[in-house]
This record gives structure tokens, C-alpha cells and sequence, in this order.
């Protein structure tokens, strides 16, 4: 996502299961290009943490689509 301005960015946040933070972060490396994961907080309770994706522009479509598919095995909610 070199040489995008961060203001084109599509910005969300979501509640996750804490123990595939770093799942969920090697998964959106794999897609190069498509998303950045931020941890905001890897301990919102026991079990949840709480992630923002910096997702480009062109690459939406292919970020929702990877988070549709990774909420049928964990938690995965927009807040």
C-alpha cells in the first residue's frame, strides 16, 4: 500500500478473538496490499481483542471478503 495517501484509506474497527490476532495479521500480510491490522488493545476481556483495519481502496471487496470467510471459524465482529 506504498504511495497512498492514508486520507483514500477505508478505515474499520472490529472485536476478534484474541488468540488469532496474530492469525488474523499473517493472513492480511498474505495479502499483499489489501489491509494493514493494527492491535488497539490485544485484552478488551478474557477472550477479545480489538483490531482496526487501514484497508486501500481498490482492495475492499478482497478485505471483506477475507473477514466473511474468517468469521465462520472465530469471532470476528465491526464494531
Amino acid at each position: 500500500m506504498k504511495g497512498l495517501s492514508k486520507k483514500n484509506m477505508l478505515v474499520k474497527e472490529f472485536r476478534v478473538d484474541k488468540s488469532k490476532i496474530g492469525f488474523i495479521r499473517f493472513i492480511f500480510e498474505a495479502y499483499e496490499g489489501v489491509a494493514v491490522v493494527t492491535t488497539l488493545n490485544p485484552k478488551v476481556d478474557d477472550t477479545h481483542g480489538h483490531i482496526q483495519l487501514t484497508i486501500a481502496p481498490d482492495r475492499q471487496e478482497t478485505a471483506f471478503m477475507v473477514v466473511e470467510d474468517l468469521k465462520k471459524d472465530f469471532c470476528f465482529e465491526a464494531i
